[in-house]
């Protein structure tokens, strides 16, 4: 990608549902320009809109980050198996070589134990595997342009949104909005309102009181190499309990971090880093990492291979 299409790559990353005019402005190129380079980009599936739904708000949702061990011979079909399932939401092979670590939004206990105590254990090429339920997901990562952007092009692609209600009930139309945007989170509003039987004006009324509710959360999925950050890892965090919703508060904010939750097991934080390269790895361990209060102890695990990412399948994973 030329470094335009980089920009206007973070740009879609940052604001999802920005307007090419928007984009343009902010990028200081035309608005034909910015048609004209990201059009192809989300038809051979370069970009990708979608959107997530926040287990907050859906009390029957289990999230649960796995780490499976699996034969190495094997990994690779372990890991295309659970891309395809629907309720994985990321599916990544790690520097061992022999560990996957997946996200799952599954459909309750039932969902739960089934996978915990049938699937896994009927697999041969399955070794190990530890559960993680995801707490509580930092939203600032959402934001995340990956280094690309100002601060000021960043605020300025962030849209206005209407103070959240303190916690409205999802509506009928809701659903279907939300199944809309996940298939394609840059559908028109006219779209939107086809599927959820409704006016196109109500559809972006809701579309944008379930965005500042944090009731779902929208997303561009793109191979991060193509923007030039060929470094990826997890990090698995110990932080002391006092410290854990300002340690995870801040890492979410920071322009290298993509994903950050609070989870039960050993280490109570995970957060997934994009980086450059192995040099800036290093210093966010050393410079940002080290220099956070409440973090005891740390367990870099780099990422090989992303082959699913926020519910989408990577092209050529499988």
């Amino acid at each position: 990608m030329s470094e335009t299409d980089r920009r206007i790559g973070a740009a879609m990353l940052a604001s999802p549902r920005a307007s090419w005019r928007t984009v343009g402005r902010v990028l200081g190129i035309s608005e034909r320009t910015v048609v004209r380079r990201a059009a192809p980009l989300f038809h051979d599936k370069t970009l990708r809109a979608t959107a997530v739904r926040n287990p907050v708000w859906f009390p029957d949702l289990i999230p649960l980050a796995l780490r499976i061990r699996c034969r190495p011979n094997q990994i690779s079909a372990i890991a295309a198996t659970l891309a395809r399932r629907p309720d994985t939401v990321w599916v990544d092979i790690l520097g061992g070589g022999d560990e996957i670590c997946t996200i799952l939004f599954l459909d309750g206990p039932d969902a739960r134990n089934s996978l915990l105590l049938r699937d896994l254990p009927a697999t041969p090429a399955v070794q190990s595997w530890t559960s993680h339920i995801l707490l509580r997901v930092f939203p600032a990562a959402f934001d995340w342009s990956g280094g690309l952007l100002t601060e000021a092009e960043l605020t300025s692609l962030r849209p206005e949104l209407p103070a959240p209600a303190a916690r409205p009930s999802l509506q009928p139309l809701d659903h279907a909005l939300i199944t809309t945007l996940v298939e394609d989170g840059r559908a028109s509003y006219a779209d939107l309102a086809r599927r959820a039987d409704t006016t196109a004006l109500t559809a972006r009324r809701r579309l944008e009181a379930l965005v500042a509710g944090q009731v779902v959360r929208l997303a561009t999925e793109v191979d991060l190499a193509r923007l030039g950050i060929r470094t990826e890892a997890l990090l698995w965090i110990t932080v002391a309990p006092g410290g854990l919703e300002e340690t995870g508060r801040e890492l979410s904010r920071h322009p290298q971090v993509r994903f950050a939750s609070a989870t039960t097991g050993s280490a109570n934080l995970l957060v997934a880093v994009a980086a450059a390269d192995l040099n800036a790895l290093y210093h966010f361990l050393n410079d940002t990492i080290g220099a956070l209060p409440h973090v005891s102890t740390i367990e870099v695990t780099p990422i090989l291979s992303g082959v699913k990412r926020t519910g989408l399948v990577r092209a050529g994973s499988l």
